[in-house]
Order: C-alpha cells, then sequence, then structure tokens
C-alpha cells in the first residue's frame, strides 16, 4: 500500500509539472460609453477563447492616462491609449511629471483614429471653441486622453483651461447626461466614430446638439508637440442626428500597448489573434475595421514589442 501512493504521489506531482500554467491577462479601456471598452472586451473574449490556458479580461478605466499609469505599476498586462497620452508618458511630460518617464511601454498595434468631438447644443450661439470662455464645460474623466487633449485645445484657442471656463471632469456618459440636464454648455470627447454616448444624446428628444470644430487650432498643436501625433480628421455629416456637413477636427491615433515584460511569445500569440478574428473586433464595434498590419515600426511614441514585431515579419 505503501508503495501505491508513494507511485500515486509522484505522479500527481508529474502531472501537475507537466500542466500548462494558466495565465490571466488584463486589459485597461476606458469607460462604458466610448469605443475602448467593448473593443477591449472584444479582445479579451477572443483571447480567452483561442489562446489555450489563457483568461483574458477588460477593465472600465478612466483611459488612456490612468492606463498608462496602470501599466507602469504593473496591475495591468494590455492598455489602450491615445499617441499623444503615450508620448507624454515616454517622455515624463505632463501628467507624468510626477510618477516619472514610463520606459517600459511597448506598442502592440496602431488600432483607430480618434476625432475630437466638442459639443454643444443647438442655438446656444457657441460657434467655436473660444466661446467656450466663461462657459460651464467638460473637459472628460480626470486620468483620461479627452483631459490632456481638451486641455490642449482650449489653450490654443487663447483659453486658460484652469481659469476662463467653469470646468468640470466628466465621464463622455456623464458629459451627455449632464448636458440633458442642462448643466454643461458644451464637453469635449475624444472617441471614435460613432461614440454611442453622443449619439444617445443627438436622439434625446426635445434637445439638438452641434459640433464645433477644432481643426482651426490644428496648426499650434502641430508646432507645440510635433507633427506627427495631431492631424486633421473630419466627422462625416449624418455620423450623429442634426450633424448635416462634414466636420474638421483634431485627430490623434489609437494604440494597443503592453508592458515590455510580457513574453514575446504571448504577444505574438495575442496579436496574431486579434488580426485572424478582425471579423468579430468588428462586429463589437465599426472602428476595429481600420485594424492593419504596420508598413513600417517607426513613428509610434513607444517602440514595437518584439513579439509583435515577430508577427507582422511573418505576416509580410
Amino acid at each position: 500500500m505503501r508503495r501505491v501512493l508513494a507511485a500515486l504521489g509522484a505522479l500527481a506531482v508529474a502531472v501537475s509539472c507537466s500542466a500548462p500554467q494558466a495565465r490571466f491577462v488584463s486589459i485597461a479601456t476606458g469607460g462604458t460609453g466610448g469605443v475602448y471598452y467593448p473593443y477591449g472586451g472584444a479582445i479579451a473574449r477572443l483571447l480567452s477563447e483561442k489562446i489555450p490556458n489563457l483568461t483574458a479580461n477588460a477593465e472600465a478605466t478612466g483611459a488612456s492616462v490612468d492606463n498608462l499609469k496602470l501599466i507602469q505599476i504593473g496591475k495591468v498586462d494590455l492598455a489602450f491609449t491615445l499617441a499623444d497620452t503615450l508620448a507624454a508618458a515616454v517622455a515624463g511630460s505632463g501628467p507624468f511629471k510626477t510618477s516619472g518617464a514610463i520606459g517600459s511601454i511597448r506598442t502592440l498595434a496602431v488600432l483607430y483614429t480618434n476625432y475630437t468631438h466638442v459639443v454643444v447644443r443647438q442655438g446656444s450661439g457657441i460657434r467655436h471653441v473660444a466661446d467656450l470662455r466663461g462657459r460651464a464645460v467638460s473637459v472628460g474623466a480626470p486620468g483620461s486622453g479627452t483631459e490632456l487633449i481638451a486641455d490642449r485645445i482650449l489653450a490654443a484657442s487663447g483659453l486658460d483651461p484652469r481659469k476662463d471656463v467653469t470646468r468640470y471632469s466628466l465621464s463622455v456618459s456623464e458629459s451627455a447626461g449632464a448636458m440633458k440636464d442642462g448643466k454643461l454648455d458644451g464637453f469635449f470627447w475624444s472617441g471614435g466614430l460613432p461614440t454611442s454616448a453622443i449619439q444617445d444624446l443627438a436622439s434625446t428628444p426635445g434637445l439638438s446638439i452641434a459640433l464645433l470644430p477644432s481643426d482651426e487650432v490644428l496648426p499650434m498643436l502641430q508646432r507645440d508637440f510635433g507633427g506627427g501625433l495631431y492631424a486633421l480628421a473630419v466627422i462625416p455629416a449624418g455620423t450623429y442626428r442634426g450633424i448635416d456637413a462634414d466636420l474638421g477636427t483634431v485627430g490623434v491615433r489609437n494604440l494597443l500597448v503592453a508592458s515590455s515584460q510580457l513574453d514575446d511569445d504571448l504577444v505574438a500569440q495575442i496579436v496574431r489573434v486579434m488580426f485572424e478574428n478582425k471579423d468579430a473586433l468588428v462586429a463589437a464595434h465599426p472602428e476595429a475595421r481600420h485594424l492593419e498590419v504596420p508598413l513600417t515600426f517607426d513613428g509610434v511614441p513607444a517602440p514595437y514589442h518584439a513579439g509583435a514585431v515577430r508577427y507582422y515579419k511573418e505576416r509580410r
């Protein structure tokens, strides 16, 4: 009996040692009313289904700034971020002055372009960003890329973001709700098309929205922050109810990034699953249609992860 028990114990140890290790991957996304959250949720589902012994989870967060700080302290493995926020993190500037430069971030994929929305009510008399002086304005959730770009656009429009508006820091869903209640004159949102919270707001009975142009300050942003971060992006007429003409805005790319500590083989699998199941991502949100293999590994604020580079070179 002792021999049998010893043999069974040895077999159990051997099986446990040879069994594949379970992995857990956490993805930092954004607020539930934007694009990051459904996109990240779709990625998490695919990774859990397609990669053996891996469970992925998408977490709602404050978005870009918070996401990169979560990677910095090792709380998440993957994150969505705006390119301008990533550039500030790599340089240790802006919202990263206190926490310091983050050198441990690597790019996995360029996802799509964010469009700067500056939402007001039709008939408010607000036609340009400079007209927001003295108004109640939400600049986006604390720790979001929206907050960063809102402050930069306000400053480029001749306004002090802290003094010249009555400042609120609300998510896109909270901003839309506050505008419905008459508590806001305008709000900023940097997101893909369409953004569900703004779609819902535009469809509210008795309320008509307008979008302000922000491309007027594009040359100043390119001058002050480099030509590679910001570009012209046009919101097509009809994207939202009541928007009947094309609108020029400030565009900035969205990236999926990871910790440099994430295993190369795992990263290659993650990127492979995304590209091989692109249709499923598009079904979750139409912005996923812009996912493409990069033509060059230059032009992103943080270098590509070695695992991602391996996959892209195999695809070419």
